[in-house]
C-alpha cells in the first residue's frame, strides 16, 4: 500500500470519501468456502470509519450477481473503525470462490475519512458512487471510476481442498504488471494463478508489486523501500510459503534520471551502488529466513535504450546479476534477464515484449516471466 498521492494518473486517494461508495474490482487465484478481507489504513491521518462494506461475484463494469452478496462484519458488526496507522481484517464470511473467479468488494463511508491509503495503479477498472450503494446490483450508480484501489490490502480465501502454500510476488512496476491490458489480468501474478490452475496445482500468488519501488529507498509516492515492507507484505500475509524477489532496476535506473527528471515521482533522488541492492536483498533473505519462507530471486531485467540505461547502471545491473545467479544464497533463481531480453542485443528487452517505453513488459512478455518459471522452485 502507499501514502496519498497524485502519483502515475489521477485518484481520489488525497481527497478520500465521504457519504461516498467505492466499489473495487479484483481475482481470486484460489478457491475456497469462506472469505476475509484485509483493510489498510497505515497512511490515514485519523481513523477511518467503514458504515458498511459487501462483497459479491462480479457481473459486468460495476454490476454484481445480486444473489451472492454478502455483508461483511468485524466482530460481528458492520460498521467498524480503523485507527489511523493500523490494518484490520474482517470476520469469515460464507462465500464461494472457485481459482480465478472476478468479486467486487463494496464500502460505504458516510463520514468524511480524509486521505485515503491506497495502491496507485491496479491495473482495474474501479467505481465511485455519491450516497449508500453497497447492495446495488445493476451498478448504475458508479459513475466515477479510477485505476488504484484503495484500503483494500488483501482478500483472504479459506477453506475448500488443500493447496500448497501460498506464494508472494514482491516487487516493481514489473510484478505490479505496468504495460499490461487495462482489465485483462495479464500481470505476470495473473499468467502465473492461471498457469497453476491450469496444472490441477492452484495456490494463492498474491501480487505484492509497486511502481517505483526501490530496494534501499523510502518514497512518499513510491512506496516504503522493500527491505522496510517486507515484514508488512509478506511475512505478514497469511498462509505463505515462498516469495519470489524481483527488485533493483529503480535502484539503479532513478540514480541515472534523478538529475534530468522534472517531476516529483522519482524524490528523495538517491544514487545507489550495487552493494547497497544486493545488501537489502540478503537482509530480506534473512528475514524471509527466520521466518522459514522459500526465498527465489529474479534476475534483473534490461532497460535500454531507455534512461535508466547508461555504462554505469549497466554495470550495477550486471554485478547484481552475477551476484544473483551465483551467490547460492537464494533457494533458487529464476533468469527473468534471460529470459525477455533480447537476443541479438544484452541492453534491451526482446522486442516481442516490449511494451513500448523499453522498461515494461507487454501482455506476452509478462506471459513469458510466468512461463519460465520451474513451479518446483516455488516449493
Amino acid at each position: 500500500m502507499q501514502r496519498p498521492s497524485d502519483s502515475f494518473a489521477p485518484n481520489w486517494s488525497q481527497e478520500g470519501f465521504a457519504s461516498q461508495t467505492v466499489r473495487q474490482v479484483l481475482r481470486v487465484t484460489a478457491g475456497g468456502d469462506a472469505v476475509r478481507i484485509r483493510l489498510s489504513n497505515v497512511y490515514g491521518t485519523g481513523p477511518l470509519t467503514i458504515t458498511g462494506a459487501t462483497i459479491a461475484a462480479c457481473a459486468d463494469g460495476a454490476a454484481i450477481r445480486e444473489a451472492t452478496l454478502r455483508h461483511l462484519t468485524v466482530d460481528g458488526k458492520r460498521t467498524f473503525t480503523i485507527a489511523a496507522g493500523a490494518e484490520l481484517a474482517s470476520d469469515l464470511t460464507p462465500f464461494r470462490t472457485a481459482p480465478l473467479d472476478k468479486v467486487t468488494i463494496t464500502f460505504y463511508a458516510a463520514e468524511p475519512t480524509g486521505p485515503a491509503t491506497f495502491h496507485a495503479q491496479a491495473l482495474a477498472t474501479n467505481y465511485r458512487a455519491d450516497g449508500d450503494h453497497r447492495d446495488d446490483a445493476d451498478g448504475t450508480a458508479f459513475a466515477e471510476t479510477s485505476q488504484s484501489w484503495y484500503y483494500l490490502s488483501g482478500l483472504d480465501v479459506t477453506g475448500g481442498p488443500v493447496r500448497p502454500a501460498g506464494v508472494v510476488l514482491f516487487g516493481d512496476s514489473l510484478t505490479e504488471g505496468v504495460g499490461s491490458a487495462l482489465d485483462a489480468d495479464r500481470r505476470y501474478p495473473d499468467a502465473l494463478a492461471e498457469r497453476l490452475a491450469s496444472a490441477g496445482r492452484p495456490r494463492a500468488v498474491l501480487n505484492q508489486g509497486i511502481g517505483g519501488n526501490r530496494v534501499t529507498v523510502d518514497s512518499a509516492w513510491l512506496g516504503d523501500s522493500a527491505v522496510s515492507r517486507f515484514r508488512r507484505d509478506v511475512l505478514g500475509q497469511p498462509g505463505v510459503g515462498t516469495v519470489v524477489i524481483l527488485l533493483g532496476i529503480n535502484d539503479i535506473g532513478i540514480s541515472e534520471v534523478a538529475e534530468a527528471s522534472p517531476f516529483p515521482t522519482f524524490a528523495p533522488y538517491v544514487e545507489v551502488s550495487s552493494g547497497e541492492v544486493i545488501a537489502g536483498f540478503r537482509d530480506m533473505i534473512q528475514q524471509a529466513r527466520t521466518a522459514r519462507l522459500r526465498v527465489v530471486g529474479a534476475t534483473v531485467m534490461p532497460t535500454g535504450p531507455s534512461a535508466f540505461s547508461t555504462a554505469r547502471s549497466e554495470a550495477k545491473r550486471a554485478a547484481i546479476n552475477a551476484w544473483i545467479r551465483t551467490s547460492g544464497e537464494y533457494d533458487a533463481v529464476i533468469d527473468f534477464d534471460r529470459v525477455v531480453g533480447s537476443p541479438e542485443d544484452a541492453f534491451r528487452l526482446d522486442p516481442a515484449f516490449d511494451s513500448g517505453d523499453h522498461l515494461h513488459l507487454n501482455d506476452a512478455g509478462y506471459r513469458a516471466m510466468a512461463d519460465a518459471i520451474d513451479l518446483s522452485d516455488l516449493g
